[in-house]
């Protein structure tokens, strides 16, 4: 690319010449992506002449991401391809393109925010020299399989020398005990070949056997023969487990070994860590800093509950197996259970969430709610109090921890390294993609949003995990239009603070996609007339349809047959629920087709302690007042109990209306799942991660939250449409419900988790994939550069 341009710019100077001065003349020293574009296109249509199409200075303005100015030096970060980029600077009289290091680019950004920064002293994060021995992926299209591409390589690795690998299998296999009860192996065998003897002894044992013999009736012979249990409940799953291990140890494979582990019982104990907000399983959602993270954790425990204990029994382990929620305890509750120290999980058998509370310096406990990005000073001992708790609770060490979102992940990773523990990591949504330049400008961000904690405590938790899940692709590397969240941490500056040279490889086999679900017992298709809660339609219409006055309502829905467009998020300026609204009191035809339904937030501004909600709230106000809706809007700001909207979504097909998901950015669309697995068709950005939930104008439709008239107008296309034809209306709910079915339930997450556990685990072991040199330097960026930062977050 670079090399093409530096070629083109030689032979023609005056179109790199003019791009240029329309970069400059756009004033700022920064410029996105969507901007150099523009301004390519200003060039190509003004100077039509020079024929730009399919030159090398197209491919630059088409893969720039971004522009810093300082004439006559302009510097350019290039994304040829997802993950891979580099970097030019181009001096306006001299035209003649040169690559730069990504340290270079990064210290004339900062040079740009104030005089002084850019220096050479500053601290430069490089993780790229502890991956340089270890395997990547190289294709794009295989980012976020790191399961499969990781046991291929490390197993062809291992196993190249059959008697090592052979020796590192067998010496993992004697290392597991539950509640103190061996498995497997009642002790390791003097040799493999030991091993191997008995294991084909075994299994002539157990094969002579009825199939439906249980374990009890073969458990002490097989003890005799130095095995425990395990290997399965009856006979015919034992000699199926056993002869997994039996071919594995014969040709070994990566899908044998993968097969085999699966039936290994490694798991009874899981500790998951979600700390901010109000975590609690009702009257919690709505409240700041809680909306779909909680919906996903609880929902997640169940479904990890159930398959653990399924996949347990199916061993013939007798063990209840325990999965705790730790969070923090908010002695100040407001009417919720986030006040309880412990509490068990709807549900659920053997499922709990644990609250710790926040304590000053002085020990005193912080009695009420603070904001996720207020936190940081109170997380360390925070970890060291749940260190000593959460093993009481669970009976044991966990054999899992999963973090989640940035300040779960930084818990989770200083419990992994002390209790010596597989890692997981849930980000849920990085805040470095919501808030653009937030990076660039943290200074006079820092007092309201600390980001200097929270993106040093991503890349400490990014690089610690063993793995990190994600629910979309473009959570990890976005789209050939946008940077992934993950990718964003790839090299980026805090200026005077820290130079991110190499954050973090979107190649790293560490990332896995493994899509959440809808739960099924709540969000089923409106057709399912057996299962539906008929009972809740009274309640459901005096809610939506507003005939009766309610103080935490406003609007009401006076021509009842319209169709109803359906929106519920917190309202928060990245969820554009307020974008929304205006879209529709702008678009006549689509306030004469349909009705508004919107549920979030809180009528009266001043009962939040959430600026930003504050705000969205009085806009909402401004809104419908400005425009005149309150006979065709109606806005709940009440949190809705799940069965009820589970209702209500079926309630709303029933009359053939539909969901819009509006956000400016969403990392997954939780509700976008629940609203398609209740067969309401869907709109939803195009930004983030419902742009691959939807199969557009199949499964539902993706909208341009930047655009919002053309957005109404496609949606009152559409309804206009199914007024005419019914049918389509049909079909799309149709699609959408079969989309749901085969990519997005909680059954399918689960089995892929405990997968993935189990084996990212057997690696951590048998190959060091603890990478000790990097913890060595997580260790040293923690305490030298995230604990000052904490300590200097004004505490509540």
């Amino acid at each position: 690319m670079i090399e093409e341009l530096t070629a083109f710019a030689a032979e023609r100077r005056e179109p790199l010449l003019l791009l240029l001065e329309r970069y400059a003349a756009d004033g700022r020293s920064s410029l996105l992506h969507t901007d150099l574009q523009q301004g390519y296109e200003d060039v190509r249509r003004a100077y039509d002449k020079l024929d730009l199409d399919g030159t090398p200075l197209a491919d630059f303005a088409r893969v720039a991401q971004e522009a810093e100015i300082r004439d006559p030096w302009f510097h350019f970060s290039l994304r040829e391809a997802l993950g891979h980029w580099r970097y030019v600077r181009v001096h306006r009289e001299r035209l003649v393109p040169e690559e730069i290091p990504v340290a270079d680019f990064l210290a004339f950004k900062e040079a740009l925010v104030s005089e002084g920064s850019g220096e050479d002293g500053i601290l430069e994060i490089d993780f790229g020299p502890f991956g340089r021995e270890f395997p990547k992926l190289t294709e794009p299209r295989s980012v976020g399989q790191g399961l499969s591409f990781l046991n291929r390589q490390l197993a062809s690795r291992m196993f190249n020398d059959p008697q090592v690998g052979g020796e590192r299998l067998h010496e993992f296999l004697g290392l597991h005990t539950i509640d103190g009860q061996a498995m497997l192996l009642q002790r390791r065998f003097p040799t493999t070949a030991a091993l191997r003897a008995a294991l084909r002894r075994a299994i002539r044992t157990v094969e002579a056997l009825p199939e439906d013999t249980p374990w009890a009736g073969f458990e002490d012979v097989l003890v005799r023969m130095g095995f425990a249990p395990g290997w399965g409940a009856t006979a015919a799953r034992a000699a199926e487990t056993m002869g997994l291990l039996a071919d594995l140890c014969e040709a070994p494979s990566p899908g044998a070994l993968e097969a085999f582990l699966a039936r290994v019982p490694m798991i009874s104990r899981v500790l998951v860590v979600s700390p901010h907000g109000f975590f609690g399983q009702d009257g919690v959602l709505g409240l700041p800093d809680t909306g779909g993270q909680v919906v996903y954790i609880l929902d997640q425990v169940r479904a990890l509950e159930k398959e653990m204990r399924e996949r347990l029994s199916s061993q013939g382990v007798s063990v209840e197996p325990r999965i705790l929620i730790a969070t923090r305890l908010i002695p100040d509750a407001g009417g919720t259970t986030c006040g309880q120290r412990l509490e068990r999980v709807a549900g659920c058998r053997s499922t709990h969430i644990l609250r710790i509370p926040f304590r000053k310096e002085s020990g005193e406990v912080l009695p009420r709610w603070i904001s996720r990005f207020q936190l940081w000073p109170y997380l360390a001992r925070f970890a060291r109090e749940l260190e000593h708790e959460a093993p009481s609770e669970l009976g044991g060490r966990p054999d899992l921890v999963i973090g989640n979102y940035s300040d779960g992940g930084l818990v989770a990773t200083l419990l992994s390294k002390r209790l010596g523990v597989t890692q997981c990591h849930v980000a849920h949504a990085l805040e470095k993609t919501k808030y653009f330049f937030s990076a660039m400008h943290w200074r006079e961000l820092e007092p309201e949003y600390h980001f200097s904690c929270q993106y040093t405590a991503d890349l400490i938790t990014m690089n610690a995990a063993d793995f990190i899940i994600t629910s979309t692709f473009q959570e990890i590397a976005g789209t050939e239009e946008a940077v992934g969240q993950y990718e964003s941490y790839q090299s980026f500056t805090m200026p005077g603070l820290f130079r991110v040279l190499n954050g973090i490889d979107v190649f790293d086999p560490k990332f896995n996609i493994v899509s959440p679900g809808a739960d099924a017992d709540v969000y089923f298709p409106y057709s399912d007339s057996a299962r539906r809660l008929t009972s809740l339609a009274p309640r459901i219409e005096a809610l939506v349809l507003g005939e009766e006055p309610l103080p935490s309502a406003r609007g009401r829905l006076v021509e009842k047959d319209k169709p109803i467009i359906f929106s519920m998020a917190r309202l928060d300026r990245v969820k554009n629920v307020t974008g929304l609204v205006e879209w529709y009191a702008r678009s006549e035809p689509l306030r004469r087709i349909a009705n508004l339904l919107v549920v979030g937030g809180s009528i009266d501004a001043g009962t939040s302690t959430d600026h930003e909600e504050r705000a969205q709230i009085e806009r909402m106000h401004a809104l419908i007042d400005e425009y005149g809706l309150g006979d065709c809007v109606r806005w709940l700001g009440m949190r809705l109990e799940r069965n009820l909207v589970g209702e209500l979504y079926r309630w709303i097909a029933d009359r053939h209306g539909l969901f819009v998901q509006p956000a400016l950015f969403e990392a997954f669309g939780l509700t976008v799942v629940e609203a398609m697995a209740s067969g309401l068709p869907t709109f939803a950005t195009r930004h983030g991660g419902p742009s691959e939930i939807i199969q557009n104008g199949r499964s539902g439709f993706h909208i341009d939250p930047n655009a919002g008239d053309q957005a109404a107008a496609q949606i009152a296309d559409f309804l206009d449409r199914c007024a005419r034809d019914p049918a389509r209306w049909e079909r799309i709910s149709r699609e959408a419900l079969a989309r749901v079915a085969a990519r997005y339930t909680w059954t399918s997450y689960a089995e892929r988790v405990m997968t993935l556990s189990r084996i990212y685990g057997f690696w951590r072991y048998v190959t060091g994939l603890e990478r000790e040199e990097t913890k060595r330097y997580l260790q040293v960026l923690y305490r030298l550069q995230f604990l000052p930062l904490a300590s200097a977050v004004p505490q509540a």
